[in-house]
């Protein structure tokens, strides 16, 4: 057995005992596929994503200097906070949804752990072997042969660290102009850390605390049995089918020699990440990459007998209960998670680049300018979430008579820029009665392709006319 080895006895005086390493076989089969697919489509996206161009900019570029962020046509500023609160609650309520219908899909498939961790495993076996040469090697003296496998491989681990690390920064800084400075040795303070930063996170959680970081350090294997129940499909060992376990020849019928399907051979135990044997029952460690289905369908094949021993099921099936998928959770969580994203969507295309707000001067509420006029004084502040500059036309509106008698009739506003202007609105006496009325800005584009208004008051002497 090459997966998981029994911990040394803690020495003298010592608290915990000494964790072995775990040299997970590698394994083939549908699932094994499926995660290779997930691995590529993501980390595609990942490392390939930055260098792409949208209309002169980075697609994806997180500008925290100049406030914006550009993801393809559209560009938020710090003030669409909203959205981003919108996408935190969409992606909670995926993880609930996935998790509730087919248990820890995202650590098994998604998870940016799983998904460096197998990239860090492919040089691994690439340098140095299978994992039961890996397991001899360790444990024998070093030899030239062991030391060059080694520098190989932590060549190929250090380069695709800090490549992880670049890629990352480039999220943040315009990657082609990251790049530049990184060819003349002259990053900027900030970017040299976190390229460093982030590099040594990639290469020291998937190189080397793998499933340390899924079994101790992540919350999510803490409270994901908060959103199991007994018809949340999980991957399980079929007892009833499997036990008693025992060796036996190719083709013997379990039956006739008075044992269950599992021939003992521990291969479940061998391709596990965490190294957990999952024919003791479903356990936290668990992050459902399903490499044991695989192994186990391998098995059976040859030696005969049905898939499945290993298997997606739920409680209630492997029990020989009525089991339900789809059930109300499923249902809600589902229901709840497209309402949310059909909205996000709907306030994104309808999202209005612009911005006003209007403050009424507080010193003076108004001011008698004669006998037969009233004026009260606004600081207009106008907001231009365009990616290109406009020039703007101030009208106020809903009242009878009233103008706008400040030269701020017209501003240009540059792309992100944020322009105050004091407004002077004049309106007749007699045209009015009572102290308050209401009052409404218009701010307009002058090409017509963004308008936005808010309503104000105004106020009249008392009694008014």
């Amino acid at each position: 057995m090459t997966a998981k080895k029994t911990p040394q006895a803690a020495p003298s005086g010592g608290l915990y005992a000494k964790t072995e390493k775990i040299y997970p076989r590698e394994v083939r089969g549908r699932f094994a596929r499926m995660r290779t697919l997930a691995v590529f489509v993501l980390l595609g996206i990942y490392y390939l994503l930055p260098w792409v161009q949208w209309n002169g900019h980075q697609a994806v570029l997180f500008d925290l200097p100049a406030r914006k962020f550009h993801i393809f046509a559209l560009t938020f500023w710090p003030q669409d906070f909203f959205y981003l609160a919108m996408l935190l609650i969409i992606a909670a309520l995926s993880l609930f949804f996935f998790t509730a219908l087919a248990g820890r899909l995202w650590c098994g498939y998604a998870c940016p752990q799983t998904v460096w961790t197998e990239v860090f495993l492919w040089m691994e076996r690439l340098a140095e072997g299978k994992a039961a040469q890996r397991a001899k090697r360790d444990r024998g003296p070093w030899s030239r042969e062991k030391l060059l496998r080694k520098v190989w491989k932590q060549a190929m681990w250090i380069s695709f660290a800090a490549w992880t690390g670049f890629t990352f920064v480039g999220f943040f800084t315009p990657i082609r102009e990251l790049g530049l400075h990184l060819v003349n040795f002259n990053p900027g303070p900030w970017e040299g850390f976190w390229i460093v930063f982030y590099g040594f996170a990639t290469y020291g959680n998937a190189g080397y605390l793998r499933e340390q970081v899924c079994k101790y350090m992540c919350p999510y294997a803490r409270f994901q049995s908060a959103m199991f129940d007994r018809n949340t499909l999980i991957i399980s060992y079929d007892e009833a089918r499997g036990e008693p376990r025992g060796a036996r020849r190719r083709g013997v019928e379990p039956a006739s020699v008075g044992l269950g399907d599992c021939i003992a051979c521990t291969k479940c135990v061998q391709v596990c990440p965490t190294g957990i044997d999952i024919r003791q029952g479903l356990q936290y460690e668990c992050i459902a990459c399903a490499a044991c289905i695989d192994v186990c369908d391998d098995v059976m094949d040859k030696m005969g007998y049905p898939r499945g021993l290993i298997r997606y099921s739920t409680e209630n099936a492997m029990e020989g209960k009525p089991s339900r998928v789809l059930r109300p959770r499923t249902f809600v969580y589902g229901a709840l998670l497209l309402g949310l994203i059909g909205a996000l969507i709907t306030a994104v295309s309808l999202r209005v680049p612009l911005r006003l707000d209007v403050i009424p001067d507080r010193n003076a509420l108004y001011q008698v300018v004669d006998a037969t006029h009233v004026e009260n004084v606004y600081t207009l502040r106008i907001l231009n979430m365009d990616t290109r500059p406009h020039r703007f036309r101030i009208t106020p509106e809903g009242l009878p008579g009233v103008r706008l008698v400040s030269d701020a009739e017209t501003r240009e506003v540059e792309a992100g820029g944020v322009l105050s202007v004091a407004a002077r609105v004049r309106v007749d006496i007699s045209a009015l009665q009572g102290m308050r009325h209401d009052l409404e800005f218009r701010v307009e584009s002058l090409d017509g392709s963004v308008s936005a208004e808010h309503e104000t008051r105004f106020l009249m002497p008392v009694g008014g006319r």
